[in-house]
């Protein structure tokens, strides 16, 4: 059905300030007008103990990282009243060379590069301290300023410790979209916590020289909210004139708590029409969007996400996840004449952990595959099962299976299947935990 697969590279772009906005040697305050609340700021020291103060201002809020040349500390100031934030363990630095300031939804946090890397010596959730709303209001970040010491410093936008939840970019049936041969991709930007410091960003990789290029970022409105959010787990489609942009809203996710994980979660599905001639590929676009009604019925459902659509003829078919509790989770298949009429084709609600639907064709014949977690049964762990579009399991991939759930995105590219994954290598050091994931792991049929 499908060839044999091996890992032939591994890609980790790692990067606080993805497009400066600013850079300079002058001290003071900057304009940093921002279209979402994901950005970051960077300061090289004259030396590892120079004192240095970096901040971003919003409408009556700063934002502040102070560095006493020996350990960070964050500063929350709402109205004149401040607070300080400090991590006892990992506070300290060890020789840094720069310094940076980062804020990622409502997530603040204090960086210092360490023999070559960023790692986070303080963090702080910001729902306690200002009103959230705020840190999503475009009036208010179009306002945003940065306050750099003096000395080589960069500001712009946010953009990642890893990448997950690859995607294709695809024509709406289901083929891959090319430029010169190369593919595009959507991702997850890992940030520094949990899933809501994420947001989508889109890539350009080569399939001759596997190298990997950042082009541009998306954030999201909801239909239910005012604000912009980082949105992601996200499938983007070339429709004939308009783009379709699917996106799951972990954009405002908080983790469940024990008693919360049964509750049913604002987590779903939304969608987004752009027309063709945006250039949605280039740059940040903000996209309002509406719902994407998935069916859940027949089967206890908390949340949906993971999005992936194609049209087959005349219909549309969207896989998809539901999660009967936190986190517990299975594939599902809905088809429509239209994304505004989807009725559930097919559900395999005993599966446990199994994400990543993905529609593919493969010789004339749409399949489903996915991804299973090890969390799941004996027999439904660590693999990729290859589903028909009834979700009956027919077999799985000959390939190997990295940490994490890495989702199963294949492309046929001059008579070879390709394969674009992830896995679930932290980075940024101890104090950020679950969130900062994973290595583009790519894959290739062997021969």
């Amino acid at each position: 059905m499908l060839p044999r697969l091996e890992i032939v590279r591994r890609l980790r772009p790692i990067q606080l300030v993805s497009r400066a906005r600013v850079t300079t040697d002058e001290g003071g305050l900057h304009a940093l007008p921002a279209l979402a609340p994901y950005v970051a700021a960077t300061t090289t020291l004259a030396s590892p103990t120079t004192p240095t103060v970096l901040a971003l201002d919003l409408p009556g809020v700063r934002l502040g990282l102070s560095y006493d040349g020996a350990s960070l500390v964050l500063s929350v100031s709402v109205d004149g009243t401040t607070s300080e934030h400090r991590s006892r363990r990992m506070g300290r630095t060890e020789a840094p060379t720069e310094l940076g300031l980062t804020l990622t939804g409502t997530h603040l946090t204090a960086w210092s590069r360490e023999e070559g890397a960023w790692v986070a010596r303080a963090r702080r959730d910001l729902r306690d301290d200002v009103d959230v709303a705020m840190l999503h209001d475009e009036a208010a970040l179009s306002d945003l300023r940065v306050e750099l010491p003096a000395g080589p410093s960069v500001a712009g936008g946010f953009g990642q410790l890893g990448l997950r939840d690859l995607r294709l970019v695809s024509h709406a049936d289901g083929t891959p979209l090319r430029d010169e041969g190369d593919l595009w991709l959507s991702a997850t930007s890992a940030g520094p916590g949990f899933f809501d410091s994420g947001h989508t960003s889109l890539w350009r990789l080569s399939p001759d020289t596997l190298e990997l290029r950042h082009t541009g970022d998306v954030f999201f409105r909801r239909p239910d909210r005012p604000g912009v959010y980082g949105d992601h787990a996200t499938h983007v489609v070339r429709d004939g004139d308009r783009w379709l942009v699917a996106t799951s809203t972990w954009g405002d996710f908080e983790q469940p708590t024990r008693a919360s994980r049964s509750e049913p979660s604002t987590l779903r599905v939304t969608l987004a029409s752009v027309d063709a001639s945006v250039d949605l590929l280039h740059g940040e676009h903000v996209l309002d969007t509406t719902e994407l009604p998935l069916p859940t019925d027949g089967f206890t459902s908390v949340a949906v996400w993971d999005p992936h659509l194609v049209r087959d003829g005349d219909r549309w078919l969207v896989g998809y996840v539901s999660a009967s509790r936190f986190f517990r989770f299975h594939p599902a298949l809905a088809a429509g004449a239209s994304l505004d009429e989807l009725t559930l084709v097919a559900a395999a609600p005993d599966r446990r952990a199994t994400e990543g639907t993905t529609l593919l064709r493969v010789d004339g014949e749409l399949l489903v595959l996915a991804s299973d977690g090890r969390d799941g049964r004996r027999d439904e762990r660590a693999r990729f099962p290859v589903f028909g579009t009834d979700l009956v399991e027919r077999g799985a991939l000959d390939a190997p299976y990295p940490t994490n759930i890495p989702w199963p995105t294949l492309a046929r590219v001059d008579d070879q299947w390709v394969m674009v994954s992830f896995n679930g290598v932290r980075s940024g050091g101890r104090l950020l935990g679950y969130g900062t994931h994973g290595d583009v792991v790519i894959m290739r049929e062997s021969d």
